[in-house]
């Protein structure tokens, strides 16, 4: 027991075991134990296992001494390989598979980009021009990127939506070149969905390989294949595909290193326990490492979800996952108060959080770290995956505690353009000389003195000279 009096919060109880989730009660804030507990969850981190990272470097310099024949042996040791062994999919491919997808199918994945690019077409950034000074005027000039590659999840599950919300903003921001890459089934066969949604947004190429074969494939091109170099990668994955990602950053950029899926709700005695356990088991479906974790200051209420959670779980169609995804991840988390709730909500920094309290609003309004939010009981998880128009693409493991969801700024960059004529120079000669003699850098003092160098051999104005 705690000093508060509840449970320790390495209580094992889940739904299978009286309808019970693991619970940590902040009520006994002052307990070692408790506080350690919660450390650990604020604290968790994004990054792979070392042992990930160092198996998944491996593979990527395999990859690049060895290109298309490296990726696939790599996909005959640990599969994601087309059974006819090719490793690129070209775009008269990917669009029959767009001309084969069933008509519902199609329907909705087309009504899925219009209101993703409706969104995304809100954040295409601007070019901006400012004359500093006279003589001096600086631009800041928005630039898509040449070639993205993106990686979608597949194998054992296929992931079209998550295509979708790579490719909808690279297109909006215009990037040049689009590369997909996604493993195939165990049958050596890639999912038609997902192929259907690369015919509909028109991309370039879908490279056959999973994990960090795939993720070198993207960063140091398919020579073979005739498959150049991404310049920025960017879309979810596996442990392995998030060790890659960062391995190969420096080579080429990236998003963030996105790790597994978190659902967090913060809910109170006005909210819909049936509603709030649907919730949870709907991220809990992405499996064992992906939390499901309820915050509340009512004990009771607590107990009214993890009933309708026992409730659900007896007519789920994926049971076994559902059920040991709550007990690996599933938790409860008692707050004294609402105030400790939401504070609590944003020292996690949730990848995914539903706010079902009374006055919502107000609670919205002091979230400042979470992927994204969803207000209210008609505002499930499941709409933002899939339809509602913003990005699924999130950060985990606490990055949104600094990192945002994937948006059309991450598919292009601001390049900088300095317009300096001599009157603008002439106002700041003594300002860059005078720091850089501090600096030691004379060369790049003597870099604007040689311009007025002819001039000063007439009398330019005293004010003008670097003594």
């Amino acid at each position: 027991m705690t000093a508060a009096g509840a449970e320790s919060p390495t209580d094992q109880r889940t739904p299978t075991d009286g309808n019970r989730l693991r619970r940590l009660d902040l009520r006994g804030a002052t307990d070692p134990t408790v506080r350690a507990a919660r450390d650990a969850l604020i604290r968790r981190g994004a990054l792979p296992d070392p042992e990930v990272r160092a198996a998944a470097r491996a593979i990527l310099a395999e990859v690049r001494a060895g290109g298309d024949a490296a990726v696939r042996a790599v996909n005959g040791r640990v599969g994601g390989g087309l059974a006819d062994g090719r490793l690129v999919l070209e775009p008269d491919e990917l669009r029959a598979a767009r001309d084969r997808l069933a008509g519902p199918l199609r329907a909705a994945l087309e009504s899925m980009i219009a209101n993703i690019r409706r969104f995304a077409e809100t954040q295409r950034p601007a070019s901006t021009r400012i004359v500093v000074a006279r003589g001096i005027e600086i631009e800041r000039r928005w630039q898509p990127l040449d070639r993205v590659g993106a990686y979608v999840p597949g194998g054992s599950a296929a992931y079209p939506s998550s295509l979708v919300m790579c490719a909808v903003p690279a297109r909006v921001a215009g990037v040049g070149t689009l590369v997909v890459a996604s493993p195939a089934d165990r049958t050596g066969v890639v999912d038609p969905a997902v192929l259907g949604a690369a015919g509909l947004l028109d991309v370039e190429a879908l490279v056959v390989a999973g994990g960090a074969q795939a993720i070198g494939a993207l960063a140091y091109g398919l020579p073979e294949s005739g498959l150049a170099p991404v310049d920025r990668i960017v879309g979810p994955g596996s442990a392995w595909v998030a060790a890659a990602k960062l391995e190969v950053f420096g080579d080429v950029s990236i998003d963030l290193p996105a790790g597994p899926s978190e659902v967090m709700v913060l809910a109170d005695v006005t909210a819909d326990a049936e509603l709030v356990a649907a919730d949870l088991l709907s991220q809990a479906e992405h499996g064992p490492d992906s939390p499901a974790i309820l915050v509340t200051p009512d004990p009771a209420f607590a107990t009214l979800v993890e009933e309708a959670l026992g409730r659900q779980l007896a007519t789920a169609t994926r049971r076994s996952i559902l059920e040991a995804s709550l007990a690996a991840g599933g938790l409860v988390v008692l707050a004294p108060d609402r105030n400790a709730a939401i504070e609590f909500v944003n020292e996690y920094a949730p990848e995914h959080l539903s706010v079902v309290v009374d006055d919502p609003e107000e609670a919205v309004a002091r979230i400042r770290n979470a992927g994204s939010v969803f207000v209210g009981p008609d505002a499930p998880e499941s709409a933002g995956d899939y339809a509602s128009g913003a990005n699924h693409v999130l950060p985990t493991g606490g990055l949104a505690r600094s990192c945002g969801a994937l948006s059309v700024e991450a598919f292009g960059k601001f390049v900088q353009v300095q317009r300096i004529d001599r009157e603008g120079l002439a106002a700041i000669r003594t300002s860059v000389g005078t720091i850089a003699a501090a600096e030691g850098l004379t060369a790049h003092r003597e870099a604007v003195e040689v311009r007025f160098r002819a001039t000063d051999a007439v009398g330019p104005p005293a004010m003008n000279r670097v003594q």
